[in-house]
């Protein structure tokens, strides 16, 4: 069995096994003509099932093979133009040569003795964001596992920094279109039900201002301690920003912790043309920002930054074993210090080699790319009578629902969307994702892939229709 360990000895093993597999993935995405087999869970689990773990096929090539028809050959792919759902961008080829060498090399990044240059490329970057955003000489960071661990992490330094002897009190404030990590986040650091209070949006899907003012002021009346105001700059659902200027300005008023999710909208920071959509950005205590969405990266790249390094002390803990505090006298760089994370994977080294290849005008000239398909298509929703669309896109969403001319029942209406959407991924043609306005079901363009047309756009909204019309001309006839 040692010959599947990776070393000097198997060098020339190595490089044959991985360059089949890259062989295979490529042919994959060469022919692959759609984002989506239709496979279903029924058909695809036994496969899967069938499948003896005791019993080893002992040669690369079989398992290759056996791989082809239980995941390849169905795998959901983000490359395809007509992959429209969810926060998936197609990767980059730097960044993915990246974790070929970062997986076979396998550093852990918590400390200097078990990674070396790895950690100094992390530092690196992380100085690059925090100076793209404007923390200042102060600021630091670290990578995480995706937004939700940056968002913890960030709320948890604002718990430590709100200085209150008892949680229950404690108040974070977050838009009403906000991801759900800040809520599930407060119950993971002992907070109470309530201590997430939801700010409502304005029509664009953006916080409103006047009412996070009325809150702060009641939440002090009232002797409540406000540990933080989580403002979103791409929100799930709508790509909506916050009025980030305004929600700094009370922040400072109120002496309250400004934390920024910019995990969608992150992409911005390298955008040529959009920039001026973060402004206010640079006046957050902390930031989230996830590179493996709008940053064309692999999962898993994010990172949580801080204006001020000194509050990352309260995610620090010494052991004689790992880290011990004489290091720090040392000036040894350990990244564990700062994390939340023990062992952790080099996914710094992705966004390095697509910096050193494509530079950052690359990456947001691709942002730029898409936020401008997403204007496109909404031109098209906002001229195609069969579709209403909820708002004009801040960077690359469309979320929208089809309304038939010949049908006024809205719980109707609901069901033609929720049927259009299972069939169209049912069909393998288009995968779109789905969410709720008012109460109501709606659909949702994600636009994160820089070779989806406008053609693409109508050809799938043709396809969406079409499956509506079907499902309620079936309706029609059972009814009569």
């Amino acid at each position: 069995m040692r010959s599947h360990l990776l070393n000097d000895l198997t060098a020339e093993h190595y490089r044959r096994s991985v360059t089949e597999g890259v062989e295979r993935v490529a042919a994959r995405l060469a022919t692959t003509d759609r984002p989506f087999t239709g496979v279903t869970v029924d058909a695809l689990a036994p496969l899967i099932d069938g499948i003896d773990l005791d019993r080893p096929l002992h040669d690369t090539i079989a398992v290759l093979d056996e791989l082809e028809d239980v995941y390849l050959r169905d795998a959901v792919y983000f490359h395809h133009p007509r992959y429209l759902a969810h926060l998936n961008c197609p990767v980059v080829i730097p960044a993915v040569l990246g974790e070929a060498v970062l997986s076979a090399v396998n550093s852990s990044l918590d400390t200097w003795d078990q990674s070396a240059g790895g950690t100094l490329i992390e530092r690196k970057l992380i100085d690059w964001t925090t100076a793209r955003i404007g923390l200042g000489e102060a600021a630091d960071g670290v990578f995480t596992s995706g937004g939700t661990q940056s968002n913890l992490q960030a709320l948890l330094l604002a718990r430590e920094e709100a200085k209150t002897g008892s949680p229950a009190g404690l108040r974070i404030f977050a838009s009403e279109a906000g991801h759900f990590s800040v809520r599930k986040s407060a119950k993971l650091l002992g907070l109470s039900q309530d201590s997430v209070v939801s700010i409502p949006v304005d029509h664009e899907k953006r916080m409103q201002t006047v009412a996070l003012a009325h809150e702060l002021e009641r939440c002090a009346r009232d002797g409540l301690v406000p540990m933080a105001v989580v403002a979103t700059a791409g929100t799930t659902d709508f790509g909506s920003i916050d009025p980030l200027p305004e929600i700094a300005g009370l922040c400072e008023q109120y002496g309250v912790w400004m934390h920024v999710d910019a995990a969608y909208g992150c992409g911005l920071l390298a955008s040529l043309k959009r920039r001026d959509r973060l402004a206010g950005i640079e006046r957050a205590d902390s930031v989230t920002v996830d590179y493996h969405k709008s940053f064309f990266q692999p999962v898993s790249s994010s990172a949580v930054l801080v204006r001020d390094a000194s509050t990352l002390r309260h995610a620090t803990y010494h052991a004689d074993y790992l880290n011990p505090r004489r290091m720090v006298t040392e000036r040894i760089p350990n990244q564990v210090d700062k994390s939340l994370q023990t062992t952790r994977r080099f996914d710094a080294l992705k966004l390095w080699m697509t910096l050193r290849t494509m530079g950052a005008d690359g990456i947001g000239a691709l942002f730029d790319e898409v936020c401008e398909l997403a204007e496109e298509g909404w031109k098209l929703l906002a001229a195609d009578p069969r579709y209403d669309v909820v708002v004009a896109p801040a960077l690359s969403t469309l979320v929208f629902r089809y309304v038939p001319a010949a049908v006024t029942d809205p719980d109707g209406i609901d069901r033609a969307n929720l049927y259009a959407r299972k069939a169209l991924f049912a069909s393998g043609d288009a995968v779109v994702a789905g969410t709720k306005v008012g109460g109501r079901h709606y659909l949702k363009f994600t636009l994160l892939n820089p070779e989806t047309t406008t053609a693409d756009i109508a050809a799938v909204l043709d396809l969406i229709a079409g499956h509506a019309e079907q499902y309620l001309g079936e309706s029609l006839d059972r009814a009569s």
